[in-house]
């Protein structure tokens, strides 16, 4: 047991990561809550984020809900294998996280309110966990496109990481990094909590709040 909880809590290496495949795996079309196409197009005036708090599912919810987001959609980041599976992420060997990725009116919602959503929504302190939730693919992540959204993500990295310290937490674990390529999951992990209300959620904070985007 404590080889195979290490094994799925320790980074693949990436000569070791499992092939993957050419062709990108079948999805949703149509987003389920937004009535949209379930797509990464960027609309003019609009701008993209991506974020790993731990189960996707209830993390695409936290996002959603909020005025100002266009798109959500969850899949896969940070890894070597091309166009995973779940059970190819969840076996660790891919080295990706559960991600969301966002398209958002900026002009309704900033950067900085999307990044107050992502600490205060997880415990960034929990390695390669979140809750009950263990394995790679639980990690908390950052992941910026330009060098706007990295400068913005380290600052509020670093401004939260004292407030927790103050609070009794450890040490910030979140990775920051420029956006990998992102890849969808499969058609019923798309909005899974619209579909599913009742269903497994595992997201919570640690009710320390962040002065990140307060007045955004």
């Amino acid at each position: 047991m404590f080889s195979f909880l290490a094994a799925k809590t320790t980074m693949v290496a990436p000569d070791a990561a499992l092939p993957g495949r050419a062709a990108p795996i079948p999805t949703a079309t149509r987003h389920y809550t937004l009535d949209r196409p379930l797509t990464g197009t960027v609309p003019e005036g609009m701008d993209q984020a991506m974020f790993g708090m731990g189960c996707f599912w209830g993390v695409e919810r936290i996002f959603w809900q909020q005025p100002g987001i266009w798109m959500t959609r969850v899949g896969y980041a940070g890894g070597y294998t091309p166009n995973p599976t779940y059970e190819e992420v969840c076996s660790g060997r891919t080295g990706h996280n559960e991600v969301v990725h966002l398209i958002f009116d900026p002009a309704v919602i900033s950067y900085d309110a999307l990044l107050r959503l992502f600490w205060e929504g997880h415990n960034p302190t929990q390695g390669m966990r979140q809750g009950n939730d263990t394995g790679t693919q639980y990690r908390s992540g950052i992941y910026a496109y330009g060098d706007g959204q990295l400068a913005a993500a380290q600052a509020s990295r670093d401004t939260y990481a004292a407030r927790l310290r103050d609070a009794g937490y450890g040490t910030v674990t979140t990775e920051i990094l420029p956006a990998p390529d992102f890849y969808h999951a499969e058609d019923y992990h798309q909005q899974y909590l619209a579909k599913n209300p009742g269903g497994y959620c595992g997201i919570g904070g640690t009710g320390v709040t962040c002065p990140v985007g307060l007045n955004a």
